[in-house]
């Protein structure tokens, strides 16, 4: 918002004398011999500008003095060097910048310290009294003080601190322009050159519905309770009035840029290290901050924190709630809601925008807009959850109806040819079972998916269902089977495939009808080709068929018939066990004996619990009618 909010015009009556990289160039690095620095002073000075603000520290004796440099050779060689036709008063370069400096009453700079003590007491001058009568501010105390050498701070009437504040993510937005030390409220660089220029000695701190401002005549400046004031930049570094110090040197400016204007004199060269990260620029020069306080204040376009921002903030945050809720409630779908939630958003930076631009008050939007996001995120996650939930429940029901609709078909089968009472669930259980022991053994893992193995469970129900379309004189016959009634037995392989192929086609992907189509038309082929319907053998089989083989096989041989009683789990496993690499795979043998204990446990779980009557008993014969060497099932 701040950032969208610049674009107001800099204040013509500021101008910046910059010690820039050409300036460092043409006249030597820096720092100047203060002869130099005191030349470009007073240069200024000539031109009657409005007052002279000054961006640099000088707390270390100038060693290009004079004087300075014959003591060091007196120390370092015990020479004494004279000097002949330069007059005494640049004989110490310091005293002669002193000498400037007073005449000139220019604003000289300070630094802060907060985190060390100076090692000789100091008490520096404070031409400006900020008074604080009603105990409004809490300031940032410090508790040491960088100040220029001794004798050019005797002879600076006026200074101000250069002290800056940063944000948490390194940009500089605000800074101090008031500070307290030593029981004293000091002015920033910046507001020193502005009381300076307006001859303004006292100034007063007050508070109105907005909040805290100091009464400098007949400015209002407002500032935060720890004295700090938002910059307000109008752009990238060099919206104001620049001149080059080489030029100011040269005489080669236009003394209109200086006369009846406050002038800062300052650094933007990258190797002196006075610039800072900004929203705009990534180099911002010190000295031109200086410029952007005093261009707000006089376009009287400050920005204003107000008092009640904390309970703006607060309410807007309750409304965001109490807003979210009415559209979770209101909104037809999430399109609606997310419309909702980001027309709100776009509403509170418009207006945190317009508030800065025209009232130029400053509201933060982004914990109330953090918070429709947050909100947002959570009823998307909170609908998510429930579609879910609902998508579960109902897929759940489908399954359920699948199996409903599974048992109903194979009820109507045995209407016609019952099977045992518990045969299904058995037969479901052992090939699930079996599945998964391959899929630990890493054999077909490809094929074995999770899907699949459930897949698998829906569909063994299905193996028989082709048996509704054999003759009741051959489906229900209790006498052996002739050839051609055990052709003609054999077709419900087939009947079953085709009937459940033509019912999967309807629907797209892997399904359990398909699988169950798989089962029906190949449960009776054998791994050694002599099956049927198609007389399938090896891994031509389908993995389904082969895995309903010995499921099929193994409950028949446990379960009562009419020729004979229930074979013991010990007997049973001996047959199947007998004719592996013949009718069963060798592997899936091995993997079902590995899986004993859950047949056993299966077997005991779901026990037939109706006897069922000898003229309705599924019978076994073992291969065709006419040889009993090897296990079939009609």
């Amino acid at each position: 918002t701040m950032k969208m909010s610049a674009g107001e015009t800099s204040a013509e009556t500021i101008s910046i004398v910059d010690i820039d990289e050409t300036s460092l160039s043409a006249v030597g690095q820096w720092p100047w011999p203060r002869y130099r620095l005191a030349q470009l002073v007073k240069t200024i000075s000539d031109i009657n500008p409005k007052a002279i603000g000054l961006d640099i520290i000088l707390p270390e004796p100038d060693q290009t003095s004079l004087k300075n440099i014959q003591r060091q050779f007196q120390t370092d060689f015990d020479l004494t060097l004279e000097f002949t036709g330069a007059p005494s008063s640049l004989g110490d370069n310091d005293r002669y910048l002193a000498s400037v400096f007073q005449k000139t009453s220019i604003v000289g700079a300070r630094y802060f310290y907060f985190d060390h003590f100076n090692k000789t007491p100091v008490s520096p001058d404070n031409a400006f009294k900020i008074t604080d009568k009603s105990h409004l501010l809490s300031l940032h105390n410090a508790t040491g003080v960088l100040c220029n050498l001794s004798p050019l701070e005797s002879a600076l009437e006026f200074t101000g601190f250069t002290n800056n504040q940063y944000d948490d993510d390194g940009l500089l937005r605000k800074t101090p322009v008031l500070i307290e030390f030593q029981g004293e409220i000091f002015t920033h660089l910046s507001l020193s050159t502005f009381l300076k220029a307006n001859r303004i000695d006292q100034a007063e701190i007050l508070k109105d519905a907005w909040g805290i401002y100091i009464k400098a005549g007949s400015h209002k400046i407002p500032v935060a309770e720890d004295g700090t004031v938002q910059l307000r930049f109008n752009g990238p570094s060099r919206s104001h009035a620049y001149i080059s110090a080489v030029d100011i040197l040269n005489h080669t400016f236009s003394a209109s840029d200086i006369e009846n204007k406050i002038v800062f004199i300052g650094s933007s060269a990258v190797g002196l290290n006075d610039t800072h990260q900004t929203l705009f620029d990534s180099q911002f020069p010190g000295v031109e901050t200086h410029a952007v306080i005093l261009s707000s204040i006089y376009n009287k376009n400050q920005i204003i924190l107000p008092v009640w921002t904390d309970h703006l903030v607060f309410a807007l945050c309750l409304f965001t709630g109490l807003l979210t809720v009415f559209m979770l409630l209101s909104a037809s779908g999430p399109a609606a809601l997310l419309l909702g939630s980001v027309s709100w958003m776009f509403l509170l930076v418009i207006a945190s925008l317009a508030a800065c631009m025209r009232l130029s008050i400053f509201i933060s939007p982004a914990l109330p807009v953090i918070l429709v996001i947050v909100q947002f995120s959570f009823v998307s996650f909170v609908r998510f959850a429930a579609a879910r939930r609902a998508a579960l429940v109902w897929f759940k029901k489908l399954a359920n109806s699948q199996q409903l609709t599974m048992e109903a078909i194979v009820s109507l089968v045995e209407t016609r040819d019952p099977e045992t009472g518990q045969h299904i669930q058995r037969t479901q259980n052992y090939a699930r079972a079996l599945a998964q022991a391959l899929k630990k053994k890493n054999l077909y893992s490809d094929i074995l998916t999770e899907r699949y193995i459930e897949i698998l469970y829906l569909s063994v129900p299905l193996h028989d269902i082709g048996k509704v379309g054999i003759p009741d004189r051959i489906l229900l016959k209790t006498d052996r089977l002739t050839d051609d009634e055990f052709e003609l037995m054999k077709l419900h392989s087939s009947y079953g495939r085709d009937t459940l192929l033509r019912a999967a086609s309807r629907v797209k992907g892997d399904n359990y009808l398909k699988t169950g189509a798989e089962i029906a038309g190949s449960h009776h082929e054998r791994w050694d080709g002599k099956g049927y319907p198609e007389g399938l053998s090896g891994k031509n089989i389908p993995l389904s068929g082969r895995i309903m083989a010995i499921c099929d096989v193994y409950d028949a041989l446990i379960s009562r018939r009419c020729y004979k009683p229930p074979f013991s789990h010990d007997r049973s496993m001996a047959i199947i066990l007998k004719e592996k690499g013949t009718a069963f795979e060798p592997a899936i043998v091995d993997a079902f004996l590995s899986i004993e204990p859950q047949i056993i446990s299966i077997t005991s779980e779901f026990k037939d619990s109706i006897e069922q009557a000898p003229g309705h008993i599924k019978k076994i014969y073992m291969g065709t009618p006419d040889r009993k060497d090897h296990i079939s099932d009609r």
